[in-house]
């Protein structure tokens, strides 16, 4: 019995190392249609990563395949770029409660559960990056932090940045409209949630100064102040505020605090955005998107329509679309970009708001958002058309390692599992990935 033990081990080990040796060994994509995203399709193409980035990519007769490769058959698939979440609530975190109405230095990341199973949901969907926000219904309901739903044990594994102690990990969370309405100490009306905002952003502003005039001196520097370090990141450029906001009006209250304060905001739902397209475009906001397709919802949403995404691509906003899971369903975020194009939108633009849109709004098209040599090994392998019903998501890869196979058991029960499945009450976890 010992001894059987011993040869397990011994295999086990013998396949970890043969994985590893795999996994630093260039992998070629053959035959697929591909959508680079930067530039027009590729028929019959070729994907070339290696150690977790885009090596190559382009027509068969024009890459080079890598000696010692390993070559994968995807004639009649599509490959495109993994798909960027601006605005997700998924992995069980939180973020302010009913203390106040503006929480600066609330962290989601303190918050995410890394191995909640509803992660699952978005490998299924072709998800590799998201913008994972703390809760609604308050002016600024904390810091968000942008994320690859890798196979993780810990959060620090899943985060974009090296250090969250040190380094800006992601945006910051602020809503107007009706959602941050409400009994003391919320504001009871627009134009009082408005004056809590600015005034808060006016102490951010001296704090600011204050720092400025110490000049590095400790002896001269203002006591740390969580709530002030995140808006100065905010006012200089380093923290995004991703605003959550529905009403035509709103929207453009939103757009004149961002002008006031420097800071130029993500608008985020934008339900009427149709109707203040041009404005919206003038002050060169980008905006992104949510698509209902089923009736209900909040009041200041009534008048959403399909055509939010072809009315701002008209006007040359730079648009991009979210789940706000689960408001949409992670798996279904694909849907999205189709309803887009059966409501006006191009076909190019609207798997760009899929896509390098997002990454344009989170700070990060220089790693992610399209099938570029030097990016992130993030991409999908389609069963068809992007745009089609019919089409599913086979497999899901992050940095070079496939983390969702649609034809694994295991990981089909995500895909095509009802709400239980994410309960970690019906199936357990799998870890195994390529």
């Amino acid at each position: 019995m010992r001894c059987s033990r011993q040869v397990s081990v011994l295999l086990a080990l013998v396949l970890c190392a043969t994985g590893l040796r795999a996994q630093d060994r260039p992998h070629v994509f053959r035959g697929a249609t591909i959508y680079p995203v930067s530039g027009p399709p590729i028929e019959n193409g070729v994907l070339v990563i290696h150690q977790g980035k885009i090596v190559a990519v382009g027509p068969a007769n024009r890459v080079s395949i890598p000696r010692g490769a390993v070559e994968l058959d995807v004639r009649g698939k599509v490959i495109i770029p993994g798909l960027v979440d601006t605005h997700s609530h998924i992995g069980g975190g939180d973020g302010g409660d009913r203390s106040a109405t503006l929480h600066p230095e609330v962290r989601i990341l303190d918050a995410i559960d890394p191995q909640h199973d509803t992660f699952w949901k978005a490998r299924a969907g072709g998800i590799t990056t998201m913008n994972i926000m703390p809760g609604s219904g308050h002016l600024m309901s904390g810091q968000t932090v942008y994320v690859k739903p890798r196979m993780a044990r810990t959060i620090q594994e899943m985060l974009f940045c090296q250090d969250p102690l040190r380094e800006v990990c992601g945006g910051m969370k602020m809503a107007n409209g009706t959602n941050s309405l409400g009994n003391p100490p919320s504001p009871g009306t627009r134009a009082k949630s408005a004056a809590l905002v600015r005034q808060l952003f006016l102490k951010a502003v001296e704090y600011r100064e204050k720092i400025r005039q110490a000049q590095g001196d400790p002896a001269k520097m203002p006591a740390r102040d969580l709530q002030m370090e995140a808006l100065v990141e905010i006012l200089e450029g380093k923290r995004i505020v991703h605003f959550h906001t529905h009403r035509h009006d709103d929207i453009l209250t939103a757009i004149r605090l961002g002008q006031e304060f420097g800071f130029r905001p993500v608008l985020h739902h934008v339900s009427e955005a149709w109707k203040v397209a041009d404005e919206i475009a003038r002050a060169r906001v980008p905006c992104s998107i949510i698509v209902l397709d089923s009736p209900g919802g909040k009041h200041e949403a009534v008048d959403i329509r399909w055509e939010n995404g072809a009315a701002l691509e008209k006007a040359g906003v730079d648009v991009a679309f979210h789940t706000d899971d689960g408001i949409t369903d992670s798996r279904l975020f694909l849907r999205s970009a189709a309803l887009g194009v059966r409501a006006g939108m191009s076909r190019q633009k609207a798997l760009e708001a899929l896509t390098l849109a997002g990454a344009r709004m989170l700070g990060l098209e220089n790693r992610i958002g399209s099938l570029d040599p030097g990016k992130d090994a993030d991409f999908v392998v389609l069963s068809g058309d992007p745009f089609s019903v019919y089409t599913h998501v086979e497999q899901t890869w992050i940095d070079g390692r496939k983390v969702f196979d649609r034809a694994n058991p295991e990981h089909r029960k995500y895909a095509t599992g009802g709400y239980g499945v994410y309960r970690g009450d019906v199936y357990g976890h799998d870890e195994g990935e390529e």
